[in-house]
This record gives structure tokens, C-alpha cells and sequence, in this order.
């Protein structure tokens, strides 16, 4: 496992997790016999037991702050500079695009202020995709929108989340800490299972992880809230009960996160003093009262037939929250319009102007399982007892996935503090907006968000907010 901090500012705090389990398809009393980690120990020549190499202490492996986990790692290093294609980045970006839009249309059935990382649910999928084979490889790549073969689309990954997280060096956030974006990989293993080698040194040279070591089979429920803490300390505490009671059984064998934290100030902050209360209008046509942040700068923006947008820079510039904002009772065609080409279409038609921003502020988590959603995507036989290929991790088909959980938040303010965030708020347009000429983006009424990167087009959270009165 490998943890990234990075230097910078913090307008905008968004961590959000992903975890998947997967089961043995055996009876939960057949565990193997545990490993030994003795030279005369044996395991066949392509697997290895996840105690066989000498397990670190947390503290030395970065771990989180729970400190009875040990971790053992492959013996492969981490790729710290993986050539990859041009063309590799651009399709990867490209699919991964395409399956942030999927999800989206799933989970927007089922909540009125959405948030949610693409990048997380992309980055920890890969890695379980790392140990699938036959039609369950097939499935995981035509629901995750994966069209690189695993050769390319491992390095390709390995380079995406290391640029993202040398985002934000050298800038300080509104807070006074550092700029952060983490990304943090992270698997736990039954204590007494074998993986097969190859299947770890892929998770290590291009993902960064180890395998954390825990006794699911005899104490499933405190190797559950030993993940949340870990998760909790990754996320700064914003995400303290991702799995829910009863998520972890005895017959739990695997377990990957991966975790990414963003917390960055705005390259122009709002002024504070410039924050009204005012009318939100929702979908419904009735309003609620909050506060708005107002601002009159210029910025990349731009009038599309049925919707106005605008790119809020955050002090790294390659880092933007694109706020789409539809037209009165236009929201339900923007959003179902929206997908991968149309929104590089729109950023790239984003042009520098005058923009009087009207925005509230906002904070929205979700959390939710995916696996409906996955299923829904086509990701079937993954979850099937006795069904699921998960040979590429073991050598055997006694793995399955049992549910993948997310959980996502995001906080939205002047500056980005914890304590501005605490309230949601929004902006007033009035008093002197007439002295300013420029592109109205009046978001009292319904938006959707991104938070893009740039150079990559990488998607690290995107959503909607149909209600900011609601947190």
C-alpha cells in the first residue's frame, strides 16, 4: 500500500472510499490450515500465501493508525515512472469517462443530491479485475468500459493515479494545511489464505499495495471496524462507518479499498461578505432558503443551447469544479444528454469571460452498495457463488464477491474550510451586478458537477444537487 500526500490548498474537501469483499464459496468452517512462515512451508509454484513474506508492522507501511495491522508485501516495487502510450492515457480517460456517466444514471434513480468518485470505483474494480479470467474478466471490462487489455490497462492506471496525486505541490490550502490529493490502495486478506504471486506483484508495482493481514474467520466484526478506522484516519475522518454491520463474515477472504481525498482552495476564493441568503427554486418549482456565494470574475465559461456552464479553478489550476447549470425546466434533458463525448465537447468549448457566479454553498454524501449497479452494467457472474473466476487471484474458482460498498462526500465553500463546510450556503446576485457585464451562471435552481483534471480528463467526483437545503 502506498499513500500519497501532496502539497497545496483546500476550497473543496472530498474523500471517498470504495470497497469490495470477496468470499470463499466453501463452507465457512473449511478454512485452510494457517500458513507458516517457516523455509520448509509450501506453496505451489505460481502462489503464494499472503503470510509467506515476512509481514511489516503498520507503522512501517503506512498502514493507517491502527496499530496491530501488519502488512506483507510482494517483493516487487512500485513502477515509479511507467511509460505508457499516449494513446493508452487517452483511452483510459476515455473509458473511464464512459463509466462514470453509466454509474451516474444508475445512481441518480435513487438520490436527489448526488456525489460520487469515478476514479475510486474505477481504480479498486481494476484491481479486483487484476485476478478475474474467462467470463467474469469479460463482464468486469464491459461494465467498467476497460477496452486496453490487462498488459496496458494495469501501467496505464499505475501512471493516471501517481499524476493525480502529484496534484496541488506547493500550494497551501484556505485552511493553512497542505493541498490534498491522496490516493490511497489498500487490500486486507484473510490471514490463513494463499494468493498466487503474480496476481500480487500486479497490485504492487502498479497500484502501490500491500496486503494487510486480519483474522476474518475468527473475529469478522472487529476486522470490520478495523477498516473503518483505517478509513476514517485516510479520509481524515469524513468517512468513519463505510462497512456496514454484518458487511464482514467468517468466510471473507479479500478485501480492497481504495480511498481518495481532495481538499483544495479555490484559485479565487469567494468573499464571505458577498454570501446571501436567497431562493432556491427545485425541480418541483417550489423554493428553499439558502445561502449563496457571489462572485464576479473572469472564468473558462460558456451558453449552450439549453444550459450555461462554468470551470472554477482550484489554486492548481489543471484541477476545476465544472458547474453545469441547466435551463429552467431543462434538467432532465441536460442530464440524460450528458455522457464522456459530450463533456469533453463542452470543456473544451469553455472560453475565458466575464462571469457573474451565482453559487450555493453545499455538502452532500452518499453512500451506497454498487452492486445492483454493477449487475445492472452487466458485472453478473462476479457475484455468483460457484459462478464467479476469480482464478487469476488463487488459482481456483472458490472466490466471489460478495458486495462492493462506496461512500463519497463533498463540501463546498468559500475557502474550504471544515468549519465553513459545516454549513450549507448560498449565493445572492444582487447589490452592483448591473456595473458588472458578464455571462450570468445563476446556479438557484438544479446543477451537476465535476471535478476534472485537466491534462488526464480524469474525473475524481462528479454529481448533481437538486436541493442544497439538504446535506
Amino acid at each position: 500500500m502506498t499513500r500519497w500526500i501532496r502539497p497545496g490548498t483546500g476550497c473543496c474537501v472530498l474523500p471517498a472510499l470504495f470497497f469490495t469483499a470477496l468470499a470463499g464459496c466453501g463452507s465457512s468452517n473449511s478454512k485452510p490450515a494457517p500458513i507458516t512462515t517457516t523455509p520448509d512451508a509450501s506453496f505451489p509454484s505460481d502462489a503464494v500465501g499472503v503470510a509467506d513474506t515476512t509481514p511489516v508492522p503498520v507503522g512501517t507501511v503506512d498502514a493507517g493508525s491502527a496499530p496491530d495491522i501488519v502488512t506483507a508485501m510482494s517483493s516487487v516495487q512500485r513502477i515509479a515512472d511507467p511509460q505508457v502510450p499516449p494513446a493508452d492515457t487517452t483511452t483510459l480517460a476515455s473509458d473511464n469517462a464512459a463509466f462514470a456517466f453509466a454509474a451516474y444514471q444508475q445512481l441518480i434513480t435513487a438520490n436527489t443530491n448526488l456525489v460520487f468518485s469515478p476514479a475510486s470505483i474505477s481504480i479498486a474494480l481494476a484491481m479486483t479485475y487484476a485476478g478475474a479470467a474467462t467470463t467474469t474478466a469479460t463482464e468486469m471490462a464491459s461494465a467498467l468500459h476497460f477496452t486496453l487489455p490487462p498488459a496496458q490497462l494495469h501501467p496505464a492506471f499505475n501512471a493516471l493515479d501517481q499524476t493525480l496525486a502529484s496534484r496541488g505541490q506547493g500550494f497551501l490550502g484556505g485552511d493553512g494545511r497542505p493541498m490534498q490529493v491522496d490516493i490511497v490502495n489498500a487490500l486486507w486478506a484473510e490471514k490463513t489464505y494463499t494468493f498466487r504471486s503474480d496476481f500480487l506483484d500486479t497490485l504492487a508495482e502498479n497500484y502501490g499495495a500491500g496486503v494487510n493481514l486480519l483474522d476474518f474467520f475468527n473475529a469478522p466484526d472487529p476486522s470490520r471496524l478495523t477498516i473503518n478506522a483505517w478509513v476514517a484516519n485516510q479520509t481524515d475522518d469524513k468517512i468513519q462507518n463505510l462497512l456496514p454491520p454484518s458487511s464482514i463474515d467468517s468466510s471473507t477472504e479479500l478485501v480492497l479499498t481504495d480511498a481518495v481525498y481532495f481538499n483544495a482552495a479555490w484559485n479565487a476564493p469567494f468573499d464571505a461578505n458577498n454570501t446571501h441568503d436567497g431562493p432556491f427554486t427545485r425541480l418541483e418549482g417550489n423554493t428553499v432558503t439558502v445561502s449563496f456565494m457571489n462572485a464576479q470574475l473572469p472564468l473558462p465559461a460558456t451558453k449552450g443551447t439549453n444550459y450555461v456552464a462554468a470551470s472554477l479553478p482550484y489554486a492548481d489550476t489543471r484541477l476545476s469544479l465544472v458547474v453545469v447549470v441547466p435551463d429552467a425546466g431543462q434538467f432532465s434533458q441536460v442530464e440524460s444528454s450528458l455522457n464522456a463525448t459530450t463533456l469533453a465537447t463542452l470543456v473544451a468549448g469553455l472560453i475565458s469571460q466575464p462571469v457573474i457566479l451565482t453559487l450555493p454553498r453545499f455538502k452532500v454524501e452518499t453512500a451506497t452498495s454498487l452492486k445492483l449497479l454493477l449487475q445492472a452494467l452487466g458485472m453478473t457472474s462476479a457475484f455468483i457463488n460457484g459462478t464467479a473466476d476469480f482464478s487469476g487471484m488463487d488459482g481456483t474458482q472458490t472466490l466471489f464477491i460478495s458486495d462492493v460498498f462506496h461512500d463519497a462526500f463533498i463540501n463546498v465553500a468559500e475557502k474550504g474550510t471544515e468549519a465553513a463546510a459545516a454549513t450549507a450556503v448560498v449565493i445572492d446576485a444582487d447589490g452592483g451586478v448591473a456595473l458588472f457585464m458578464g455571462l450570468p451562471v445563476d446556479a438557484t435552481r438544479p446543477f451537476i458537477y465535476f471535478l476534472y483534471d485537466q491534462p488526464t480528463g480524469a474525473i475524481l467526483f462528479m454529481g448533481r444537487v437538486q436541493d442544497p437545503s439538504q446535506n
